[in-house]
């Protein structure tokens, strides 16, 4: 008995023992799973709302944020539409307040993109911003390598916008995540435009760069279907109708392609370097360029040239009309001239049924006929106006380097409103639902609207 008792006391010591032995490992195991722990939530790749480049394949996604309010209306792209005719539908109030205003890390030079009750636009401090249209919170960012001055296209959910990285970016248009981009060789400071390709499915995606390139790719993938060359610099954005591409050059040349293959339709040679985007409705052609000229050519024309032309009427039958200083030897697709500025045009036109509106490095807003180019009125501002104007009903809305936003009417400019940011406005409005988006060099994205009480949205 007493040696089965020793043995049963030595079992139960052998048993604490272990007893204790295994609680000890287990609690040095806990410690240290909790330790990894705390350790691998510090080191773990954290949530990027800018998505940087493949990091962001492996970080969870952002937070989906949907705007607060519905407002209809849209302004997809750079100056409204395929065309960049530079006109919205709707009417805007006669007088506008501040709604909000959206501060990001430098100057904004890009214009506003509306969709969707959102305002997509990039600034300087390499970023491209989703806004709540109706609030002016943030809803994404994304991060590029360089500038974005260049207006973003929406189009079927996804944001195209270029940066003067050399790269045309797909974005989501809900979360911000990149889909793809595509490198060119050179700056990207113009807006993307867009159309269907020649099956009628898919859609493809057009750019000009400073690799003297327009390119188009295909928008699902970013994989290029034809490039363009040119000889010299793209500055502006392509304008898409009819089956064509048109746009201008720093070679002075405007450039006409068939959409289908990227082979040229025809050249026009405007006299001096294009900076501008070019609008094109009907085969008609409107843009300014650097010989301080603003001109309209007419697509269904053909020919090489056409007789010298003097100040004021044209001396041929069937040369253009010049309004203002002398003009040289013109290509015979040019209807008419204005040439009453004493500097470049920089300004995109926006065209309406009756009138052509388009700013000038002379200071000075400029409203023409349409159908024979003749001045209908001026507005003299105190900077110069590279803003593009946009209109909307019977009014003009346009910025100017004096650091205003100008609310004109279109049948005589006489002003209605003005806002003072204080620094230049370059960047070009977008007007969706009766609200007016633009930017500032003040790093600020501005918007206004009918004040409380008053109408103004799209009907």
């Amino acid at each position: 008995m007493a040696s089965r008792s020793c043995w049963v006391r030595r079992m139960s010591t052998r048993a604490k023992i272990w007893v204790l032995f295994l609680s000890a490992l287990l609690v040095a195991l806990a410690v240290f799973f909790v330790l990894r722990g705390r350790g691998a939530t510090t080191n773990a790749p954290r949530q990027n709302p800018d998505h940087r480049g493949a990091t962001t394949i492996s970080n969870p996604p952002s937070p989906i944020r949907h705007p607060q309010t519905t407002i209809e209306g849209s302004w997809p792209m750079f100056h409204g539409g395929q065309g960049l005719l530079g006109r919205a539908e709707g009417h805007l109030a006669e007088s506008l307040a501040l709604l909000w205003k959206f501060k990001t890390g430098a100057a904004v030079k890009s214009s506003a993109a509306v969709s969707g009750g959102r305002v997509f636009i990039g600034s300087c401090d390499t970023h491209v911003y989703a806004l709540d249209l109706g609030t002016g919170e943030k809803l994404w960012s994304y991060k590029t390598g360089d500038d974005v001055e260049a207006a973003p296209c929406v189009v079927e959910g996804r944001v195209f916008v270029g940066s003067a990285d050399d790269h045309l970016y797909a974005l989501d248009a809900v979360t911000g995540e990149l889909q793809w981009k595509y490198k060119t060789g050179g700056q990207i400071l113009g807006s993307a435009n867009w159309t269907r390709a020649p099956d009628g499915q898919s859609t493809w995606i057009l750019v000009g760069s400073y690799d003297n390139k327009v390119h188009c790719v295909e928008a699902g993938t970013g994989r290029l279907v034809w490039a363009y060359e040119t000889g010299n610099y793209i500055n502006g954005s392509p304008a898409v109708a009819d089956g064509q591409c048109v746009f201008g050059g720093c070679d002075a040349i405007i450039h006409v392609v068939a959409l289908t293959d990227g082979t040229k339709t025809m050249e026009i040679d405007s006299g001096s370097y294009i900076a501008a985007s070019a609008a094109f409705v009907e085969g008609q052609v409107y843009v300014g360029n650097y010989g301080n000229v603003f001109l309209r050519a007419d697509l269904n024309k053909s020919g090489a040239g056409s007789p010298p032309v003097a100040n004021g009427e044209n001396q041929g039958q069937d040369g253009p009309a010049t309004h203002g200083q002398d003009a040289h030897a013109t290509p015979s697709q040019v209807v008419w001239q204005y040439a009453q500025s004493d500097a470049p045009f920089f300004s995109s036109p926006a065209v309406g049924a009756q009138y052509v509106v388009l700013g000038g490095r002379d200071r000075h807003v400029h409203c023409v006929r349409r159908d024979n180019g003749e001045k209908v009125w001026t507005f003299k501002t105190l900077g110069e106006v590279n803003s593009s104007p946009a209109l909307s009903g019977d009014k003009v809305v346009v910025g100017s380097d004096d650091g205003r936003l100008y609310l004109l009417t279109l049948a005589d400019g006489k002003q209605l409103w003005s806002y003072e940011m204080g620094q230049p406005v370059t960047s070009s409005p977008a007007v969706a639902g009766g609200i007016v988006v633009v930017g500032c060099d003040d790093g600020y994205v501005y918007a206004f609207g009918p004040k409380a009480g008053e109408g103004g949205a799209a009907r």
